[in-house]
């Protein structure tokens, strides 16, 4: 949509500002941000395959469905488990940075703490589901030429990520962004002792919903970099998501449509 374009557009005119000026790391962030993130009300499929040292050992698909609060920007997403069977419709609810998990076989949701969230899939969601420029401080520490998620080199910017929330599941994040497009190429996540959990690689950008977003991520954990996690994004589509869908008193009442 031409709304879409005109909004990251908007985004990459002012992380430029005044002729010559040098770019600002903020306004860079969050163009890359509308990149990753759908500016209206939406929902998506997510599919999540996992590799041990070259063998996908598991794989889960979701329906998320999310929009951004109106006042602080973040998003809040409603991510009901469809496949395999064993997890069918169990839920989790993300609302800013609390995450809630609920399997409707116990009836009971359970808030998961930051350090929870590091553990599997709930911890790959963090990682493409925030906007990054509402939760971190960002400097350019860097102009430099990367390999992408294809083994391209790409000439990027690297932003040095440092938390202003104290509830965020990544203490720092280093994050590299092409420097003619703002689109995100690469990230690392660190906890607050500097030690790395993911690399992240973002690639095969398609258009979805006006704008060209990737398509898939790969993860790689950062203590066993033979544990890879590929999550594959599809079913883009606009769609009201009700207010009541992110009430966590609401999730055992929630039926998939």
């Amino acid at each position: 949509m031409k709304f879409e374009r005109f909004i990251v557009c908007a985004l990459l005119i002012a992380s430029a500002g005044v002729a010559g000026a040098a770019p600002s790391a903020q306004a860079i962030l969050a163009a890359s941000d509308a990149i990753r993130n759908p500016g209206k009300p939406f929902a998506l499929t997510v599919t999540l395959v996992e590799y041990r040292n070259g063998t996908q050992v598991d794989s889960n698909t979701l329906t998320v469905y999310s929009k951004a609060d109106a006042n602080s920007g973040q998003f809040r997403s409603l991510i009901r488990f469809v496949a395999p069977a064993r997890d069918a419709n169990k839920l989790m609810l993300k609302n800013g940075n609390d995450l809630w998990f609920f399997d409707p076989a116990s009836k009971a949701s359970i808030r998961l703490s930051p350090q929870q969230r590091l553990l599997g899939q709930a911890a790959n969601g963090d990682v493409v589901t925030v906007n990054l420029a509402k939760d971190y401080q960002a400097q350019i520490a860097a102009e430099e030429s990367v390999l992408d998620g294809d083994r391209q080199s790409r000439r990027c910017y690297k932003l040095a990520l440092a938390a202003v929330s104290p509830d965020v599941t990544y203490h720092h994040i280093e994050m590299w962004l092409d420097a003619s497009n703002s689109r995100p190429v690469k990230a690392r996540f660190y906890t607050e002792s500097g030690q790395l959990l993911k690399t992240a690689y973002y690639r095969r950008y398609q258009p979805q919903l006006g704008v060209e977003r990737p398509t898939e991520t790969v993860i790689i954990d950062g203590l066993d970099p033979n544990w890879v996690t590929v999550m594959r994004f599809g079913d883009y589509a606009w769609r009201d998501v009700p207010e009541v869908w992110l009430q966590r008193d609401y999730l055992p009442r929630f039926k998939p449509e």
